[in-house]
């Protein structure tokens, strides 16, 4: 039977609009590639891969996007984000994987964007390239290290050719191995609409959800982790850990950004998290309605901003709290029964259960 997304059986989160994909990519020039890494050989079952969320269809290096990152806990190992937070823009894709592939991950982002540009690192400045990660090691053979440069560099390809396109969930690229409260977890996106001076804008969320124990779990306000308790599920034997990712088109500087990123905190709250004490939680959030020149033709530069003291401003935080909270929902429901390293499995979420219990 088809996955649907949380929407598709009536269930709403909050009461801003959704965008027409109801997914990050419905922020113009934001896309998401994906690649998988699925097989088994005696002893060694992968369940991994890489998502690449492209900024906007420019040249990242050349025209880089306002943006900051915000820690709600940090037990995890990004790349790239001190010179995010100290120079306020995003000058790379950013990518997401496990937590051992990382490095490689990095090296095959470096790999695309030299090849684009072939002054990176020598007539002009170095590159910072923003990685993330969450710990795939209960389905994958993460010591296997069989995340490759080379499967960075096609993530990015896949993203080129799927602007404007929805977004692939649950248990594919970089989620190909997560668990979410115990299910079966991953990738999940979701958008908002908001208006200013009456043109449309999108935040749109990306998540990648590895995550919380069963008992905890909460949709739309309700105990579900506590009704499904009778059935098997898989236990956290550590707290996991969530990557969040907010994309917009509204002009933001880099400290209202970070406003907006700490926000995704609060819907991350609503779906039954606490940040536990071994959790990386990590947010990055940028703007493509504000993209800085590598090179500017002057001293001074201009910037639009959304007004602090406006309705504006609060509706981001209402977007990306709902947003992300429904992501966290679609990345469960949207997500398939795994089966992975040393016999293990991971089930998808009961969702027609689940539903007869929001009903």
């Amino acid at each position: 039977m088809s996955k649907k997304r949380m929407r598709e059986y009536g269930l709403s989160v909050g009461w801003l609009p959704a965008g027409t994909l109801n997914s990050i990519s419905d922020v113009p020039g934001v896309s998401v590639g994906h690649v998988t890494l699925n097989s088994d050989s005696p002893g060694c079952s992968v369940r991994t891969g890489v998502t690449a969320i492209l900024p906007h269809q420019g040249d990242w290096f050349r025209s880089k996007a306002a943006a900051a990152s915000y820690v709600i806990n940090g037990y995890g190992k990004t790349a790239g984000l001190v010179q995010v937070d100290e120079l306020g823009f995003l000058e790379s894709p950013v990518m997401l994987t496990n937590t051992f592939s990382v490095p490689a991950v990095a090296e095959g982002t470096l790999r695309y964007m030299m090849n684009e540009n072939h002054e990176i690192g020598d007539q002009t400045s170095s590159l910072n390239v923003v990685t993330g990660e969450c710990n795939d090691k209960h389905l994958n053979d993460m010591r296997g290290l069989h995340v490759r440069p080379e499967h960075a560099e096609e993530a990015i390809r896949l993203a080129r050719q799927a602007a404007g396109q929805p977004v692939a969930e649950g248990a594919v690229g970089a989620g190909t191995g997560m668990v979410c409260f115990g299910w079966k977890g991953g990738i999940g996106t979701s958008s908002r609409k908001i208006y200013a001076e009456g043109h449309p804008y999108h935040i749109g969320v990306l998540v990648l959800t590895n995550f919380g124990n069963p008992d905890d779990l909460l949709l739309l306000g309700q105990p579900i982790g506590e009704r499904l308790l009778h059935r098997s599920t898989e236990r956290q034997q550590d707290d996991g850990s969530i990557m969040i990712v907010v994309a917009t088109d509204l002009p933001l500087d880099a400290r209202q950004l970070k406003k907006i990123a700490k926000r995704a905190g609060i819907g991350l709250a609503r779906t039954g998290s606490i940040a536990h004490h071994g959790s990386g939680d990590v947010v990055i959030a940028f703007s493509n309605g504000n993209l800085i020149p590598h090179s500017p033709d002057k001293d001074i530069l201009t910037m639009n901003v959304i007004r602090e003291d406006g309705e504006v401003i609060s509706q981001c935080f209402r977007a990306v709290a709902e947003a992300t909270e429904e992501a966290i929902g679609n990345s469960m429901f949207m997500a398939e029964t795994t089966h992975g390293q040393y016999g293990r499995t991971v089930r998808a979420l009961p969702v027609e259960e689940v539903i007869a219990f929001l009903r």
